[in-house]
């Protein structure tokens, strides 16, 4: 669905469908009250894409949708485009620069020609990358003029092309995020991920620092990312090893480790069922004696997996640990890996995060907690 208008006073009714969905689907799990975090109901996406469109001489931001009405395509449903003048539900600063650049490329052929996508990434205090996506090979003229657009419009710039990527200044931009009456300062990279909703985020954060306050022992956190949780539950735990298998963020990962003065912290860049591997002595190796696991008392494990969830192979190992902390983009399936997880453990904590309004996605948090056994 693109969304290209909302209305304001209609979010609370929104925001309570999403409540009454998440607690009648997770209701066979006996959790305790659920825990709301609302989100701007405007401009809160740091992040937007667009294609570009041409027809004649004038030039827009595009988005598609599907179209009912037109014949089926190779047998699926045809998209038809929708021009985007605004995008309410992306920042200010990105609705500010849309026009911006739109008019500062118009008349301009070489910046204009073959360009075929927009990317925008901001922060909440007004930081801006953006990124040009071309089909055609960007040359020396290209550069200098992209060198003067990134100053008339005061933000970094990136051109992409088929096996070309030029930064003019820098690849990322530093978002600030005051949690608790600190501030976390966030690497964020072009083209890696990173979380859209930055409000949320910060709920998030705040929500899962309260979740592990007061703990004992260690942390393992699967899926880190750039380090967003690792970051800000860092001083909540004596030690925390952290394992990424994506190259970039785990560079970033270290990056903002650095930039907040954590020194707690271990990341390896390795996946999920190599960290079990490890964990069972079943992989060996030096980025495994980094780890230095026989000196760690994990207590907690925090997972923030894809869509897909985990598969109960990859589930069962998280079952060893006292203490869950489960951070899901997708409720049905967070279901399915409850129905294992609860066979050890309680749910102690649910919380939505109505990380993306408007849309019928739910992201959920979950502290679950070891039964007592007799």
């Amino acid at each position: 669905m693109v969304i290209t208008t909302i209305d304001p006073a209609r979010y609370d009714a929104q925001l309570a469908a999403k409540r009454a969905r998440i607690e009648q689907q997770f209701a066979a799990f006996d959790p305790p009250p659920l825990e709301v975090f609302a989100s701007p109901p405007m401009h809160y996406r740091m992040r937007a894409e667009f294609r570009l469109w041409h027809e004649g001489d004038d030039l827009y931001y595009a988005m598609f949708e599907p179209d009912p009405d037109a014949p089926l395509h190779k047998g699926r449903v045809a998209q038809k485009v929708v021009r985007v003048d605004q995008f309410p539900v992306a920042g200010e600063r990105i609705n500010a620069l849309m026009p911006q650049l739109l008019d500062a490329i118009r008349d301009d052929t070489t910046l204009r020609r073959k360009l075929f996508q927009v990317e925008f990434l901001t922060t909440l205090s007004g930081e801006a990358l953006v990124t040009l996506i071309y089909h055609k090979p960007l040359d020396a003229e290209w550069e200098q003029r992209a060198r003067e657009l990134q100053a008339t419009l005061g933000v970094a710039l990136i051109g992409r092309s088929r096996k070309q990527r030029l930064v003019l200044e820098r690849d990322h931009v530093w978002e600030r995020l005051m949690v608790e009456g600190r501030e976390f300062h966030y690497q964020q990279v072009e083209n890696s991920f990173t979380q859209p909703n930055a409000e949320i985020c910060r709920a998030m954060l705040g929500w899962a620092r309260d979740a592990t306050r007061h703990s004992t022992g260690d942390l393992v956190e699967l899926y880190c990312g750039n380090g967003n949780f690792t970051v800000a539950l860092a001083e909540n735990f004596r030690r925390v090893v952290a394992t990424e298998i994506s190259r970039t963020s785990v560079a970033s990962a270290q990056a903002n480790l650095a930039a907040n003065g954590i020194d707690n912290v271990h990341v390896a860049r390795m996946s999920a069922e190599e960290f079990a591997q490890a964990l069972t002595g079943e992989k060996q190796g030096r980025r495994v004696a980094a780890m230095a696991l026989d000196a760690c008392d994990f207590s907690t494990v925090l997972v923030d997996p894809p869509r897909a969830g985990l598969d109960a192979a990859s589930c069962a190992p998280l079952m060893e640990y006292p203490r869950i902390v489960y951070i899901s983009c997708n409720p049905d399936s967070l279901a399915v890996n409850l129905a294992q997880l609860t066979q050890t453990h309680r749910i102690t904590r649910m919380a939505l995060f109505d990380q993306f309004p408007w849309t019928d996605h739910c992201e959920c948090g979950v502290v679950l907690e070891r039964r007592e056994t007799a």
